[in-house]
């Protein structure tokens, strides 16, 4: 079953990104220098009294206002409206109810959406600055302080109990989800169809057929999977967010964050796009195993080098994910395509590798001893010991004397002698880097 969706909405400077950030269990905030769409990034999945949801952080909404970006926002915000199952509305109790939050309630009647209406920076319990907020007719207001956490549980409450639909949050699919990603008129759907043997999907050549996504359940090797068939991820500024296509790439984003794995599909006839590169880099962010899908090979003029040429390009565009697994496809003939299951399963497979402890430890003295650790200003960096905490992807955990002291450079070095000592191609693997409790040294 699907995770609910809630929307959090709200004027500008309101604390709408402080709240998804307390609630998420991390701060999501822009990272420059790195491959991905994280400017974009505006999910993040949450758990609160038994029931697992997706939050969706939007940009500040000022209806009023005529310029290009606002009405960029506030598209932005109303496909995340029209695709949510609850609303929260965020509200400034210190500056009190003002015309933009008349304004912004306006637009969420109209959406007949279960709403939750929350007033924040109310640092007590008294519920003083929340009064004027009743006229709004959008229910009793809440108030809270998300950057102290002061009754966000009491808006928690509220936003699960407009929930129809209960998932648990550990809640276990035997199904392996396979989301088949890339631009649109890709081949997505045809390869979709020849995986699954039969037309289960839309196939045509108007790039755009395919609106939503659409699973479809089905067996190979005797198990379970699911296809999850996305619409083609656009650049953005090419996305009418107005129409039914901005929604499609909603959707697309997050069929690739609950997918298992992720087939990308690139046009063999055509160049690799900065598009492709970021989504690519979205993939990887999401800690997701790829298995990337040359298809329309038929249409490639191929000699002896033709394949090296394009690992190479590929080599080049994805440093950031060099673990890529590639397979040259025609969804049209039908070529090689055994072998997209076979590296599906391949890189799932990868993805789920646990390494004891022991060797962990080895595998890291025999990289300490190759390469020391670094220094900064006299102080150097003591590694004491690393261990495994999760897979899907990998996970490790790396505990030091002073985190600050790891360089990226060492964290990649030690990246790359985990992936020598074992098989992780296909799948990132994580590296987290923890301070070495007083008691341990």
């Amino acid at each position: 079953m699907e995770k609910p969706i809630l929307a959090i909405v709200g004027k500008p400077n309101v604390g709408k990104s402080t709240f998804f950030n307390r609630v998420a269990g991390r701060r999501i905030s822009i990272v420059k220098n790195t491959p991905g769409v994280t400017r974009d990034r505006v999910y993040a999945d949450a758990e609160w009294s038994g029931y697992a949801f997706t939050m969706i952080d939007t940009g500040g909404i000022e209806p009023t206002l005529d310029d290009e970006w606002q009405k960029y926002i506030l598209a932005q915000a109303q496909l995340a409206i029209d695709i949510a199952d609850v609303v929260l509305f965020i509200a400034d109790g210190k500056e009190g109810l003002t015309s933009s939050d008349q304004n912004v309630a306006q637009l969420l009647r109209k959406s007949r959406k279960p709403i939750v209406l929350a007033i924040n920076k109310l640092d007590n319990d008294k519920g003083e600055g929340i009064n004027d907020f009743f006229s709004l007719g959008l229910g009793e207001p809440i108030s809270m302080s998300a950057e102290h956490g002061i009754g966000v549980g009491d808006v928690l409450d509220a936003v699960v109990s407009k929930f129809k639909n209960r998932v648990e949050p550990f809640e276990q699919d035997d199904k392996v989800k396979i989301a088949v990603v890339g631009r649109p008129n890709a081949g997505k759907s045809s390869i979709t169809n020849r995986i699954l043997g039969e037309n289960r999907v839309v196939v045509s050549d108007i790039a755009g057929t395919t609106r939503d996504a659409i699973d479809v359940p089905f067996k190979y090797n005797g198990k379970d999977y699911i296809i999850i068939d996305t619409a083609g991820i656009r650049r953005k500024n090419r996305i009418d967010y107005e129409s039914i296509e901005g929604y499609s790439v909603m959707r697309s984003l997050a069929a690739i964050r609950r997918a298992d794995v992720v087939l990308y599909v690139l046009d063999a006839s055509g160049e690799i796009t900065e598009q492709d590169v970021r989504i690519l880099g979205y993939i990887h962010e999401q800690g997701k195993p790829s298995v990337i899908v040359y298809n329309k090979w038929d249409l490639v003029e191929k000699d002896s080098h033709t394949v090296n040429f394009y690992q190479a390009k590929l080599k080049e565009d994805l440093k950031f994910m060099d673990y890529f697994v590639v397979v040259y496809v025609s969804a049209l003939t039908g070529t090689r395509f055994g072998k997209i299951m076979e590296k599906v399963e391949y890189v799932y497979n990868n993805a789920q590798t646990r390494i004891t402890t022991g060797l962990l430890n080895d595998i890291l003295q025999d990289a300490i001893s190759t390469t020391e650790p670094p220094s900064h200003a006299g102080k150097r960096l003591k590694i004491s010991y690393i261990t495994q905490v999760s897979v899907c992807p990998p996970t490790f955990a790396i505990f030091v004397n002073n985190p600050d002291l790891f360089h990226f450079s060492y964290k990649r070095y030690i990246e790359n002698c985990l992936r020598r000592a074992k098989n992780f191609e296909g799948t990132p693997i994580r590296l987290l880097i923890r301070q070495k409790s007083s008691k341990e040294k």
